[in-house]
């Protein structure tokens, strides 16, 4: 089995932080790997509660500079220096970014004890901006108030399994089996070709993870997240306050619901919340009316794929 697709749920609310209602940023372990999506204030703590270690994440995504998506990354990056991180972190971002925490850096006299990198977007069309061995990450172009993107995980075909019984039959030396793994055919020691499909097991299925927020309705996306594993979408409203989605350019739980339904996601997550709202059982059943497969984003909530 390979490694299961984790998204811990740090926070899941719009705008202004509470006690218990704490601004967007999310884990995301993809084949061992964390990855860190938005980083609204108290993220590092959120971190802590969870037990995460987050000095192995080295990808940081952001997806817009509104400050419950941002203002907890200078916080974190000065932690993580002060306890003498030496590994490089890669931070994906909206241009300005870079030029913010530098200033920050600047006039609070922080030098990190690490390289930071930054790969900077402006691009409009969706865009390959991470390949790493186990997965990549993609860009899904969103529309807000600001310039924003949502990222698109998807892992990479893992190695075929070996079919044990039938390299026993075949009396194939071990010394292949890295080989065929691999993909490759093999001969046997009466010189056949023995072809890798004999011989193994297709590998896991690929699993990947849609994440969008903050955004309006945008039906163009849908080509782009087509059959995900999952999919997290802002849901700020729900339809009866509808009419504010033009003016702050969010979405309601149905709209979610409607894009999860025609780009034929696995789940969806909701999450965005207008803090006007007391009962988040609402926003589930409304999507439901569109789409089956609904979980609803709360602190602290880890889900498995």
């Amino acid at each position: 089995m390979s490694a299961p697709l984790k998204i811990t749920i740090l926070g899941c609310h719009s705008a202004t932080p509470k006690t218990n209602a704490y601004p967007t940023s999310q884990i995301v372990e993809v084949r061992g790997q964390l990855l860190l999506i938005d980083c609204g204030e108290g993220t590092q703590v959120r971190l802590r509660e969870n037990s995460i270690k987050f000095n192995q994440v080295k990808h940081i995504f952001i997806s817009h500079l509104h400050g419950d998506h941002f203002y907890g990354l200078i916080g974190l990056l000065s932690t993580l220096s002060l306890l003498n991180r030496t590994t490089p972190i890669t931070i994906y971002a909206p241009e300005g970014a870079q030029e913010i925490l530098n200033i920050q850096f600047k006039y609070s006299g922080t030098y990190l004890s690490y390289p930071l990198h930054f790969v900077e977007l402006k691009s409009t069309k969706s865009e390959l901006i991470c390949d790493e061995e186990k997965f990549i990450v993609k860009t899904i172009p969103l529309e807000h108030r600001v310039y924003t993107n949502g990222f698109l995980i998807v892992e990479k075909e893992g190695k075929r399994k070996l079919n044990l019984q039938k390299v026993e039959e075949l009396k194939i030396d071990k010394a292949y089996f890295k080989k065929i793994v691999n993909g490759e055919d093999v001969i046997s020691d009466d010189g056949s070709l023995i072809k890798n499909e004999e011989v193994t097991f297709p590998p896991d299925p690929v699993k990947s993870y849609a994440y969008c927020s903050d955004t309006t309705y945008k039906p163009d996306i849908i080509p782009i997240i087509k059959n995900a594993t999952a999919l997290y979408h802002e849901s700020t409203f729900l339809e009866l306050h509808k009419n504010l989605c033009a003016k702050t350019k969010h979405s309601t739980a149905k709209q979610a619901a409607s894009i999860a339904k025609q780009a034929n996601v696995g789940h969806l997550i909701l999450g965005h919340y207008s803090a006007r709202y007391k009962n988040l059982d609402d926003f589930k059943a409304e999507a439901q009316t569109e789409f089956e497969n609904i979980l609803l984003a709360k602190s602290r909530k880890t889900f498995v794929f």
